[in-house]
């Protein structure tokens, strides 16, 4: 299977056969348990007034019977992540049809302030996060969102290795993703474990010594009294006694449940994601070295969390009249919950932080894998200590449809600065966010869309569409002003790819070439590297003065009365513009 299609498509084949499989088992699940029921009734009516006889038989009906549901509860877990599994595979399909519009947006993440992240349409409807998230945690989306925005320079062959061995675990990452998807209400990780770490016991510490030998005594009592030998208002008195005791401690096992109520399907799908990093041996520096901070000496982390899920689950049961009276009565069954519960937070309440960083780490990892696995044609960028900054082969716009999308080489060398002149819609913004996102996917360790591409890491920086704001009372130049201000003190602190595109446009156009010169003068003699886009041709004229600076351009010609377009990154100055031309074409002007 070479094409990740293929692969989709026999993974979705392979669920769906196994989702039918376990639809006919859930059904002959129900029907026994219908049947049972019945049985249950049958037996009290036919065994009634025989007290003894009734309960023998009613005690191992229901044993049945429960097991009956936790068995259909396992069959519907399965199904659940069928179905999953089936809906990855579904979007997978549709992505590669270049349908991901209906994917989280990350509109959320939107910052105007960012060094990049608004001007090369980062985030958003048809964004770069929408086209690579597929976290199914949210704390995974916010991890996956602080990853695109991090614009970090280091480690970059540990996350291509990590993102590399990732790509080659399709079967694991899905499974992983469904898993994820099962969590029914998430809640946020630094919720939980403050709530753990502030988490005040109230049951007495021989709590659980005396739910025991109160359950002795119960079993004791049961057992003389089947037996004939006291009365069955003495068992009565006890299981009164049962609840008073409960009754003690009622008010606050009520808010315990209510809190744990909230985070109970969290830690029943937690358990399995730390089972799942678990089971996988991993061969990348980074993968090994998250997946060894949960790798318990002793015991499992997820063997450790499922333990909890299982206790918070039990606490649940009590609000089933069956467990919460007769159990509670019986044996004290909430206090003994309590304080197993109490014992596990006293003990690991420290190492939920750990297991759920893992968690959405990997969460988060696994859409950049997934990306790479999609991608095959793409490359890995070669990181260089060369003079060059980049060099890209045959590179496009990774959102582009990649049978349309005309490929472009550039080369720019440490301290060089382009100018980029060319008609309206002749590619020069697309071009220029592609070079951006060329370089925030190189840093964060991800395959680029070209044929070859090697960088020396270096961070981004942008001012490509300025906005001015009513409610800070700002203008449009004012608002540019600033964010070039913002340039020019971030560059004397750290190496920064610049892209500029039509700077100063709030102002008049002898005032905005004057400034425009100047600026480029200024990030020349920073030593910075960079790229500018602009309709001012008078700026080209640096390249005579600057040997730093060198101009290329996008072309668009007329023939015919119609405007085309090459899209074609060249060498030297624009000299064919187009707006008069479109001006009169759309009947705008005469």
């Amino acid at each position: 299977m070479n094409h990740p299609s293929q692969f989709y498509i026999h993974q979705k084949s392979i669920h769906l056969s196994s989702l039918s499989s376990i639809k006919g088992k859930l059904n002959v699940s129900s029907t026994i348990r219908v049947l049972l029921f019945l049985a249950i009734i049958g037996s009290a009516y036919i065994t009634f007034g025989n007290w003894k006889v009734m309960a023998a038989v009613l005690m191992a009906e229901l044993s049945i019977f429960i097991f009956l549901v936790v068995r259909h509860g396992q069959l519907a877990y399965k199904r659940d992540l069928l179905k999953a599994l089936i809906a990855i595979n579904e979007t997978e399909l549709k992505v590669l049809d270049r349908d991901f519009y209906d994917l989280p947006s990350g509109e959320k993440y939107h910052d105007p302030e960012h060094f990049y992240s608004q001007d090369i349409d980062l985030f958003g409807r048809g964004s770069f996060f929408q086209y690579l998230n597929r976290t199914a945690l949210e704390s995974g989306a916010n991890v996956l969102a602080a990853i695109t925005k991090a614009n970090e320079i280091t480690d970059i062959p540990k996350k291509q290795a990590a993102i590399q061995e990732l790509s080659s675990l399709p079967e694991w990452r899905q499974e992983f993703s469904a898993i994820a998807s099962l969590v029914k209400t998430e809640v946020p990780a630094t919720a939980v474990t403050e709530w753990l770490k502030e988490y005040s016991p109230f049951v007495p510490k021989k709590g659980k010594l005396g739910a025991i030998i109160f359950s002795s005594i119960t079993l004791a009592l049961l057992a003389i009294y089947f037996l004939g030998f006291i009365h069955g208002g003495i068992v009565i008195g006890w299981f009164l006694l049962g609840l008073a005791i409960i009754g003690r401690f009622v008010k606050k096992i009520n808010t315990l449940s209510a809190h744990t109520g909230q985070i109970q399907s969290t830690f029943d799908q937690y358990y399995k994601l730390l089972a799942k990093i678990e089971e996988q041996t991993f061969e990348s520096d980074l993968l090994k070295e998250k997946r060894e901070r949960i790798i318990n000496t002793t015991q499992k982390s997820s063997a450790i969390l499922q333990r909890f899920s299982k206790h918070l689950d039990a606490l649940d049961q009590r609000n089933n009249i069956l467990v919460g009276i007769i159990a509670n009565g019986l044996f004290l069954r909430d206090l003994s919950i309590v304080t197993q519960i109490e014992a596990w937070i006293n003990t690991h309440k420290d190492d939920v932080a750990i297991w759920f960083e893992i968690i959405t780490f990997f969460d988060a990892y696994n859409s950049l894998g997934n990306y790479d696995f999609n991608h095959p044609t793409h490359k890995y960028p070669e990181i260089t200590d060369t003079p060059v900054t980049l060099q890209a082969t045959q590179t496009a716009h990774p959102l582009l449809d990649p049978n349309k999308a005309i490929l472009n080489d550039i080369t720019i060398d440490t301290e060089q600065f382009f100018i980029i002149t060319g008609a309206n819609m002749a590619g020069k913004s697309t071009f220029l966010r592609t070079v951006a996102l060329q370089i925030v996917m190189g840093n964060m360790g991800l395959p680029v869309c070209a044929q070859k591409t090697a960088y020396t890491p270096i961070k981004l920086i942008t001012s490509m569409r300025t906005t001015d704001s009513l409610t800070d009372d700002e203008s449009y130049f004012f608002s540019e002003l600033k964010r070039l201000k913002f340039i020019v003190d971030e560059i004397k602190n750290d190496r920064y790819f610049i892209i500029l595109d039509e700077i100063l446009k709030g102002t008049n156009s002898t005032d905005k070439a004057k400034g425009s010169r100047k600026f480029v003068d200024k990030l020349v003699n920073s030593k910075s590297t960079g790229i500018i886009a602009t309709h001012d041709l008078s700026l080209c004229e640096a390249a005579q003065d600057l040997s730093q600076v060198k101009n290329y351009y996008f072309d668009a010609r007329i023939e015919d009365d119609e405007l085309y377009f090459d899209y074609t990154f060249k060498e030297g100055i624009c000299q064919n513009m187009n707006a008069s031309f479109l001006l009169k074409k759309m009947e705008i002007v005469d």
